[in-house]
């Protein structure tokens, strides 16, 4: 059983992996225009993202910013809506913005 139980850690492990390394790639696919890491540009840094926000707030700005730009304090939006990711693309792209959060 033991046996068992570590391979499907090390599968799970590796899938988290896959999964953000797939956040990263979607990333340097969409965002790289207007956001950065830890830099602002254009639009705020995922660090500066991932410190204001949850993971729900930042799922609707990707897949819906014209409705909820006022919800998240912005007086204009800029964004344009990535609605063509899927539901697996939306979690990794998320879980990499939040991978930035200040670790106070």
């Amino acid at each position: 059983m033991r046996v068992v139980e570590r391979w499907g850690a090390v599968l799970l492990l590796l899938g988290a992996v896959a999964v953000a390394g797939n956040g990263e790639k979607l990333f340097k696919e969409y965002c790289w225009g207007c956001h950065h890491q830890t830099a602002e540009a254009f639009g705020p840094s995922f660090r500066s993202i991932a410190d204001k926000r949850d993971a729900a707030q930042i799922m609707a700005q990707i897949a819906d910013p014209e409705h909820n730009y006022k919800a998240l304090g912005y007086r204009r939006n800029s964004m344009p809506a990535f609605a063509d990711l899927n539901a697996t693309q939306l979690q990794a792209l998320t879980d990499y913005i939040l991978s930035f959060k200040d670790k106070k």
